[in-house]
């Protein structure tokens, strides 16, 4: 089989040690996946993600469609052979894209709408537009549509977005029994529901009669708490099949990682590192480092002692802030270098604990030292 999901161990907590196959490799889970908006993580070459150990990277449909276009990508032997990645490649539907994107939009049940947020032209996608793009890109994991709404919103609104997905998901079934090749690539289910609990259960459980080969929580980490963020995705969890791999969208901090993992998610993926770094801001084990900070304009240590990355092994504080200071382009680098590693290091201990039954432990002792 192309695509197989195996749970390895389950931890008392709930989290899962799995092993997800796809035609371009094994994806050990929960895994953290970079995000690389247009076929490109800002500031990595795809061998800084190799020494890395990035296992999957996550591309965007809405972006790569409008530049270079997906029939560019598909003459060039698709998304693996024009970026040069031949490991696990998962695309997202687009539509959270279009909804913070582009201030003018139309959705209907056909679809939405749009105009680019590059030079205003008008769009529309579809279900099947949707996966229509993503098959031309030729990604290993692809997402349906879905309707993202603003939080917090009425649940008349989520109950009216969440309607809709499901019907989006039947479209895109049909769709892709039709034109996709599954032997190439799998296409996952989206559940919304925004923060009510009872119509994240329900849209979860009608989403599973459509026996995806994956499922997504969607719609969530847009601006509500944590703890709320946690008791939707427990809500919506809990009831999607077991044996199916659990993909929560779009999150999160490093100490928040842990307590979805512990929920029984299996896969990941957030800006925050890349963004973070961006802006100076680091992750290491004894919480954030805000370089541009004087305090370390003659610090000799390292970012993080307890650190292996590249980056702590060779610069120092001091170095770090006098490029982050300077403007230099290496800084950009150096920094997502570190905040990548941290996270996917964090992602290693996770699955070790759980392996260990220990999770619990090590989540203690993260969130203490980081919060």
């Amino acid at each position: 089989m192309a695509f197989r999901f195996e749970v390895l161990a389950t931890d008392p907590s709930g989290a899962r040690l799995g092993r997800l196959t796809t035609p371009h490799g094994i994806i050990e889970t929960p895994a953290f996946m970079p995000v690389g908006t247009a076929a490109t993580v800002k500031g990595q070459t795809q061998e800084d993600l190799e020494s890395l150990g990035v296992q999957i990277l996550l591309a965007n449909t809405y972006h790569l469609y409008l530049r270079p276009g997906h029939e560019v990508i598909r003459e060039m032997g698709g998304l693996h052979r024009f970026m040069s990645w031949p490991h696990p490649i998962l695309t997202d539907s687009g539509g959270f894209q279009v909804f913070s994107l582009s201030a003018l939009r139309k959705v209907t049940d056909e679809g939405v709408t749009f105009r680019s947020h590059i030079d205003g032209s008008e769009h529309f996608l579809s279900p099947e537009k949707s996966l229509e793009i993503q098959i031309a890109l030729g990604s290993d994991i692809c997402m349906v549509l879905d309707e993202c709404i603003e939080a917090p919103s009425t649940e008349a609104c989520a109950r009216d977005a969440a309607r809709r997905t499901l019907e989006w998901a039947r479209r895109s079934r049909v769709y892709f029994q039709r034109y996709g090749d599954p032997a190439r690539q799998a296409a996952f289910g989206i559940v919304q529901g925004g923060t009510h609990a009872r119509l994240r259960r329900e849209n979860a459980e009608s989403l599973a009669l459509f026996e995806f080969p994956g499922y997504a929580i969607g719609g969530l980490a847009v601006g509500e708490s944590h703890s709320l963020t946690c008791e939707m995705t427990q809500a919506a969890a809990s009831v999607l099949p077991a044996e199916k791999p659990r993909y929560l969208m779009g999150v999160g901090k490093p100490e928040q990682i842990v307590d979805y993992v512990a929920l029984g998610i299996d896969m990941m993926d957030c800006v925050l590192p890349t963004r973070s770094a961006r802006h100076g801001c680091l992750f290491t084990s004894q919480g954030r480092v805000l370089i541009q900070n004087a305090r370390y304009a003659r610090d000799p240590r390292p970012l993080d002692e307890n650190c292996g990355c590249a980056v702590c092994r060779r610069y120092s504080r001091a170095y770090l802030r006098h490029l982050y200071s300077t403007g230099e382009f290496l800084a950009l680098i150096l920094n997502t270098h570190h905040n990548l590693y941290f996270y996917l290091d964090t992602m290693r201990k996770i699955r070790e604990a759980i392996r260990f039954g220990n999770l619990e432990r090590f989540r203690s002792d993260l969130q203490a030292r980081l919060r």
